[in-house]
């Protein structure tokens, strides 16, 4: 597919010429919901440029509880420990929003890093992107009302996705913010009852966002949609 066609925004962001250096590794996936992309202390063997869905990013700790550190959409691209030359992540990456996009090689990858120096600066630039958001999220879920962390979630899944309706379980939401179940449930009945959102089972309608950005109370602002912006290059 022509570079310009793209939709991944790290893809995009290349130059034509590192673009071409990687494009003959590349093929197109289909990435159905809960495929595990990466697993935690094991070799990273492909990295993943998503098109559509998402991707998340989880940490787990001793005797299981975990928590999302990162998402990954149209925006960016699995594989940053490779992109920083490592083999391996302590978190693993699986799809939680089904999509599709471009799946390539780590050693087709390698090589080609080495050989180009505005490549490496590219993907490094996103590689900072994703910290960043990381660090975002660690200081949100530290100080933030669940509530406040529940709503900066849907607004960061809602930029990555097409469409208003986001197809996600209680369960899962709990998996992501760190937090009980029932402690979600609340929040997000919450939301509902300030018309904020329209939930039923497995799926979420972000019915009034301004309303929904208003609520973090600073949680989700610029420097989210800065982020998204560096990502795009």
């Amino acid at each position: 597919m022509p570079q310009s066609l793209l939709r991944n925004h790290v893809l995009k962001a290349l130059c034509p010429e590192d673009f071409a250096l990687l494009q003959p590794s590349m093929h197109h996936v289909e990435l159905d919901i809960k495929a595990r992309l990466e697993v935690a202390y094991q070799p990273i063997e492909h990295v993943y440029f998503p098109e559509a869905g998402i991707a998340s990013v989880v940490a787990t700790m001793t005797g299981g509880r975990q928590s999302e550190v990162g998402i990954v959409g149209f925006d960016g691209m699995t594989g940053v420990a490779v992109i920083l030359g490592q083999d391996s992540s302590p978190n693993e990456t699986y799809i939680q929003v089904a999509g599709n996009g471009w799946c390539l090689p780590v050693e087709n990858l390698r090589p080609v890093i080495a050989a180009s120096q505005s490549l490496r600066a590219s993907l490094l630039r996103y590689a900072h992107a994703f910290l960043v958001q990381s660090s975002r999220t660690a200081l949100v879920n530290g100080h933030s009302k669940i509530e406040e962390r529940l709503a900066r979630w849907l607004l960061m899944v809602d930029d990555r996705v097409d469409g208003k309706k986001i197809y996600l379980t209680h369960q899962f939401l709990a998996t992501m913010l760190g937090s009980r179940r029932p402690g979600v449930t609340t929040a997000l009945q919450m939301l509902e009852y300030r018309g904020l959102v329209h939930a039923k089972r497995g799926e979420i309608t972000i019915v009034d966002r301004a309303g929904m950005v208003k609520l973090t109370h600073g949680a989700y602002g610029g420097e989210e949609q800065r982020l998204f912006g560096i990502a795009g290059g």
